[in-house]
């Protein structure tokens, strides 16, 4: 069977597919006798298919020509395949254990197979949701962070290696477009998209749109996602982005991939793992008030952001006299003129953090998507109440981030809300 042409794959044509693709049927032996498929895309944009038989295993990605989630009337290009692709294999190597393999890409069908990642992996969201803690969150999503970022940024790469890549992502314009949209603009006017837990947020989402001030802040946030390609970033790293267990951590989904500021990426995660705390209080009972848990999700966000630090600067003062362009060593040769210029850009990155995190706290209670955590809060009195701490505070950070010297402040900060 020969698919020339893009078509929506469903079971039965997908089986035909797989037959036709060794790289794929190969991963099962050939065998289809005992071959199952489930469609699993809960997302906003995708058909999702995991495909499994006695002999093996894989994930079938299909991007369809809209947003799945709307439907036709909100058109989006299929290339996102393609971007996707490219940002698994290149995160792939240089942080495979938190990155799955690709096994087969098909620019004509816009999609691509990948590793299963397997039972007992859960999406992190659903986790937390459920108040399990995963001990090794921290040391791994600060591990994947710190390697993605640096290895593809000018700190390690020369200028025309990255002015290469910059060039062939700026084609994932239309998703960059989306985040513009749905991030740095909805949430701060009038839009069909939006919406809220009405009514007891309709006076919060007015708030948002008649603030000045944050206008201004998420004006700045929004020129620096447009313009700055600092490095390789997922460009959707949330809590939903990732897969778990108690010993492992898959980052998947990086179809948003481009080169943009290391800050979103970085404050996507800690800006989600804020939102799971603020959830909390919707989740708790009279057998687990999930007082204890919160206390880990404030231990997770500090630690997420501490090891990062320190790994990144790992990385920067290993690789420091190679040929990254950033920083010449002919100029920044002594330890004085090299701290100075690590603490200037390690601020600087800590402020993007939190204002890009604020930024997607905003639009995850008054914007399109919204999140789990809130949406699985059936009382939507209770609901309303935890999305409004969570929504000030993050007001308060994206217009006060640069007053933050450390992590330990923004978490004083988070208790305070």
């Amino acid at each position: 069977m020969a698919f020339t042409e893009f078509r929506p794959l469903d079971e039965k044509s997908l089986i035909d597919y797989i037959k036709a693709t060794p790289s794929l049927s190969s991963k099962l032996g050939n065998k289809f006798d005992d071959l199952t498929i489930k469609e699993v895309g809960d997302g906003n944009l995708n058909f999702v298919y995991i495909v499994f038989n006695s002999s093996g295993s894989f994930v079938i990605k299909q991007a369809l020509p809209y947003i799945r989630c709307i439907g036709e009337s909100w058109p989006m290009t299929k290339e996102r395949a393609y971007f996707e692709t490219l940002a698994l294999k290149e995160h792939g190597r240089f942080c495979p254990e938190h990155t799955p393999e690709v096994y087969h890409f098909d620019r004509t069908m816009s999609l691509l197979a990948m590793r299963y990642i397997e039972p007992p992996h859960i999406i992190l969201r659903k986790g937390l949701i459920a108040g399990i803690e995963y001990p090794l969150l921290a040391e791994h999503i600060s591990e994947y962070m710190a390697n993605t970022l640096f290895f593809t940024s000018l700190l390690f790469r020369t200028t025309t290696e990255h002015k290469r890549d910059v060039a062939e992502f700026c084609g994932n314009v239309e998703l960059c477009r989306l985040t513009e949209q749905v991030v740095f603009s909805d949430p701060y006017k009038i839009s069909q998209y939006n919406r809220w837990t009405a009514p007891y947020l309709d006076r919060d989402a007015e708030a948002v749109r008649e603030d000045n001030l944050l206008k201004l802040e998420v004006a700045e946030l929004k020129s620096k996602f447009c313009e700055r390609a600092q490095a390789l970033i997922h460009g959707d790293l949330h809590t939903g982005s990732v897969m778990v267990t108690p010993k492992s951590t898959q980052v998947i989904d990086p179809e948003f991939a481009f080169y943009g500021p290391m800050g979103f990426d970085i404050g996507a995660f800690l800006g989600n793992l804020i939102l799971a705390f603020f959830a909390q209080d919707g989740h708790c009972d009279q057998v687990n008030d999930r007082k204890a848990y919160k206390e880990w999700i404030l231990k997770a966000i500090e630690e997420t952001w501490n090891l990062f630090h320190y790994k990144f600067i790992a990385l920067w003062d290993k690789h420091k006299n190679g040929s990254g362009e950033a920083y010449l060593p002919a100029i920044y040769d002594n330890p004085e003129v090299q701290l100075l210029v690590q603490k200037s850009y390690m601020k600087d990155l800590f402020h993007d953090s939190l204002g890009f995190g604020a930024a997607k706290m905003i639009r995850r209670i008054v914007g399109v998507a919204h999140v789990e955590d809130f949406e699985s809060i059936t009382d939507a009195s209770k609901r309303a109440t935890c999305e409004r701490r969570a929504l000030n505070l993050a007001k308060s950070i994206l217009k006060e981030r640069r007053k933050f010297e450390g992590i330990t402040e923004v978490i004083s900060a988070i208790r305070q809300f």
